[in-house]
């Protein structure tokens, strides 16, 4: 599931960024809903579900710790 989304935690990605953050979860509620883009009776929360994602996707990789290089954030 969700191949396209690409590995954010280092050393893979240095640093994500917020754009990279958002581009994941936008992938992962497009896979998990089965909607590209959404109609207009869904989108609110369509969005609602990419924000929570990148929410909960940030404070993983704030709390990660990579081995010999401390917090990944």
């Amino acid at each position: 599931m969700c191949r396209s989304i690409k590995t954010l935690r280092p050393p893979m990605t240095p640093e994500p960024h917020d754009e990279d953050i958002r581009a994941a979860a936008l992938q992962y509620v497009r896979k998990v809903s089965g909607f590209r883009a959404p109609a207009a009776h869904n989108r609110e929360v369509f969005d609602q579900a990419v924000e929570a994602v990148a929410e909960a996707t940030r404070r993983l990789l704030d709390g990660l710790e990579v081995r010999g290089g401390g917090r990944a954030g």
